[in-house]
């Protein structure tokens, strides 16, 4: 049986998304959680590049980047098909993933931590991007269709960490009136209980967000 290890941080949404797509596949694989304040010797022998976790190590070969990750879970292990086998459709669920990642989460995270109009701004950005997502769902009940895909594991932190950030940031981004479609399939996501199992606990994620947004806001604040 080949060793699969994955490194990574239960609070990561990045490194969540790879426990599903393993789970998903039915690959068993050891967890080492990694302390992001004192990373391992392990963690940083693995991935000196980025020093950053999630990082899937299969037969000793380290993977790193959980988008990457994600299509070589996809490629090693055949069933339970993440992506589409049309390539026009394959590339457009790659493409929505990295807008999504750099649009609609590191928009999302920028309105959390902005502050008067500068806030205004971002959330107004972050929720146009947001509309691009609702409207890939049409007649859709997941992003990859009839089944839970790659696609909608790349945007499986809008259930469970984008209420934590819109909580935190006393915001909203994503309600269910502006977007229904996406509403429900959040609902619908969240809902299975393979992908709910691997959720961490709500208030260690307000936790975590909270210092987060506190300290750069106050790191902003000293360099003015």
């Amino acid at each position: 049986m080949a060793e699969v290890k994955l490194i990574a941080s239960s609070l990561s949404l990045f490194c969540t998304r790879i426990e599903w797509a393993l789970k998903l596949k039915g690959v068993e694989y050891e967890y080492l959680e990694e302390d992001l304040r004192n990373k391992s010797p392990l963690l940083l022998s693995y991935n000196p590049v980025h020093k950053k976790v999630p990082v899937l190590v299969h037969n000793g070969k380290p993977i790193a980047e959980s988008l990457i990750v994600l299509e070589y879970i996809e490629e090693t292990w055949k069933d339970s098909s993440l992506l589409p086998e049309d390539p026009y459709e394959k590339a457009m669920a790659r493409f929505w993933a990295k807008f999504a990642d750099e649009k609609c989460l590191f928009g999302a995270f920028d309105a959390c931590r902005a502050e008067g109009d500068e806030k205004e701004k971002a959330i107004e950005t972050a929720v146009e991007s947001f509309a691009f997502l609702e409207n890939q769902l049409e007649r859709r009940k997941y992003f990859g269709g009839e089944q839970i895909g790659y696609l909608d594991l790349a945007l499986g932190w809008i259930p469970h960490w984008l209420n934590v950030m819109e909580e935190v940031g006393c915001m909203k981004l994503a309600d269910a009136q502006r977007f229904p479609l996406l509403h429900q399939w959040a609902e619908d996501f969240i809902g299975t209980p393979l992908i709910k199992e691997c959720l961490p606990p709500r208030d260690k994620l307000v936790e975590y967000f909270t210092a987060s947004i506190n300290y750069l806001r106050s790191l902003a604040a000293s360099q003015q």
